[in-house]
């Protein structure tokens, strides 16, 4: 197979927990989706994916992404390798995991990550800089592999604040900037120039419904 000068790469986020509902910070800890609350948007998301080739899929280990996934392949023919990781994992919370921001907002130490842009790193927690490294070291091997099979298209089924890395990467968003809903993501189109991989263009998914009548 030839070696792929271009990759797009579908990211998307998990469908809604219980604490996306009641909006408490989740990070690390394996939420289930709530059903069937969840569904619709896992639907619209399912169908906006069908009939598109996949030549991987990668996946957050947390249970809600592998639930999500497991929708979004609902009806397929065609099997293609998951490999499930857990470098996909939101950022590390720590102590702030199981709150929300009513609960927080007076406590300095909240106060200083939030003012960081998590760049400081919660108390127990992971920054910022320690989420973009393991992202790195999964995105290097992502796109060596695409590189040596030829791969043209990867699903990625992850969380937010990963989704939001990679928008700050990539479209040069502000990391607050760059959030996106439950079972939404981004298709980032990835070109090989000058010995590396450039984001070209970015665009929602699923994509916006037309305005033309």
């Amino acid at each position: 197979m030839a070696a792929a000068d271009r990759l797009e790469l579908v990211v998307v986020r998990h469908g809604l927990t219980a604490w996306n509902q009641e909006r408490r910070y989740q990070g690390q800890r394996d939420i289930p989706l709530l059903l069937p609350d969840a569904l619709d948007d896992l639907d619209r998301l399912r169908d906006s994916l069908a009939g598109e080739p996949l030549d991987a899929i990668y996946c957050s280990d947390l249970t809600r992404c592998r639930q999500t996934l497991a929708h979004v392949r609902e009806g397929q023919d065609v099997e293609v390798k998951v490999v499930y990781d857990a470098r996909l994992r939101e950022l590390d919370f720590g102590d702030f995991e199981g709150s929300c921001y009513d609960e927080l907002k007076s406590i300095p130490t909240y106060r200083r990550w939030i003012d960081s842009q998590g760049e400081r790193a919660p108390p127990g927690g992971e920054s910022a800089a320690q989420m973009r490294a393991r992202l790195q070291a999964w995105l290097d091997e992502c796109v060596t592999a695409a590189t040596l099979h030829g791969h043209r298209r990867v699903l990625v089924v992850s969380h937010g604040g990963v989704i939001r890395e990679l928008r700050r990467r990539f479209e040069t968003l502000d990391f607050w900037e760059g959030g996106v809903g439950q079972a939404r993501g981004r298709r980032f189109m990835l070109v090989q120039q000058g010995g590396g991989w450039q984001c070209s263009s970015s665009s929602a998914v699923p994509a916006p419904a037309s305005t033309n009548g």
